[in-house]
C-alpha cells in the first residue's frame, strides 16, 4: 500500500525537482527598463538610440567653430583685413573661371584675352573691335590700332580657348572651335591648375598672417593668442571649401 501511493508522488516529485534545478528565464519585459529607459522597447529603438549615443559623442569629440569679436583683437591682427584678403582670391578664382574656361566661345568671351605690346599690356577689346560674323566666325578689327594686329593674333592663337586665328590685312579672323570631349577635359585641367593656384595664394595668405600674429603676440595671454591663430586656421579651411565647390561646378559644368 506504502509502495503504491510513493508511485503516484513519484511524478510530483520528478516535477518539484526539475523546477529547482532549472527555474523558469525571466521574461524580456522585465529587463526592459534596464535596457530601454520607460519600459519595454522594439529592438530597432534600442539601436536608434545607440546611433544616436554614438552621433553625440562623435559630435563632442569635434572641435567647435570659433568666432572672435574682431574688434577685441585689432592690435594682434586685423582679421577683417585677412577675410577681405581671401575673398579677393575666390573672387580672382571666379574670374579666371569665367573669362578663361568658356565652352561656348563668344565676342565676350575674347574682351579680356591680354595683348602683349611694346607699350605695355592691354585688353584684347581696348584695342579691336570684336563682333559675331556668324555662329561660326568672330571678327576682331585692329585698324585702331593695326600695329598691334600680330601681337593680338599671338595673343588669341597661345590662349587657353584653344583658337585658331586667321589674319587679313587689319581683320583677325577667329573660327569658333567645335566643342569635343577632347577640349572639355582640357579645359577641366586648367580649371584644377586655376584652383591649386588660388589655394597657393591662400596658404601664403594665412602663413602670413600667423607669423603676424606670432611677432604680436606680446603683451596677450597664451589662450587668447591660440584662438586668433585657431580663427585664422578656419578662415582658410573655409575658403578651400569653397574653392573646391567652385571647381567641383566648373568641372560639372565643362563635363557636361
Amino acid at each position: 500500500m506504502a509502495l503504491k501511493r510513493l508511485n503516484a508522488l513519484r511524478p510530483l516529485l520528478r516535477r518539484s525537482l526539475a523546477q529547482q534545478v532549472h527555474p523558469p528565464l525571466a521574461s524580456t519585459s522585465a529587463l526592459s527598463p534596464l535596457l530601454c529607459p520607460g519600459g519595454a522597447c522594439h529592438p530597432a529603438a534600442c539601436a536608434r538610440l545607440y546611433a544616436t549615443k554614438k552621433a553625440k559623442a562623435k559630435a563632442k569629440g569635434q572641435s567647435a567653430k570659433v568666432n572672435i569679436n574682431t574688434a577685441l583683437v585689432e592690435d594682434i591682427i586685423s582679421l577683417d583685413a585677412v577675410m577681405g584678403d581671401m575673398s579677393e582670391v575666390l573672387n580672382a578664382l571666379k574670374d579666371d573661371f569665367t573669362r578663361n574656361l568658356s565652352i561656348r566661345t563668344s565676342p565676350g568671351a575674347l574682351d579680356h584675352i591680354v595683348v602683349t605690346t611694346p607699350d605695355g599690356k592691354f585688353p584684347l577689346n581696348q584695342l579691336g573691335q570684336i563682333s559675331m560674323k556668324s555662329p561660326q566666325l568672330i571678327m576682331v578689327n585692329m585698324s585702331s590700332f593695326p600695329e598691334a594686329t600680330a601681337a593680338a593674333t599671338r595673343a588669341l592663337r597661345e590662349g587657353s580657348m584653344n583658337l585658331n586665328p586667321e589674319v587679313d590685312g587689319t581683320i583677325i579672323k577667329v573660327p569658333v572651335p567645335k566643342v569635343t570631349r577632347e577640349h572639355r577635359e582640357n579645359l577641366v585641367k586648367m580649371a584644377k591648375q586655376f584652383s591649386n593656384k588660388a589655394k597657393e595664394s591662400l596658404r601664403r595668405l594665412r602663413s602670413n598672417a600667423l607669423t603676424q600674429v606670432k611677432k604680436a603676440k606680446e603683451g596677450h595671454s597664451e589662450d587668447t593668442v591660440r584662438l586668433v591663430e585657431k580663427q585664422i586656421q578656419q578662415m582658410a579651411d573655409d575658403m578651400a571649401a569653397d574653392i573646391d565647390k567652385q571647381l567641383a561646378a566648373k568641372t560639372k559644368e565643362l563635363l557636361g
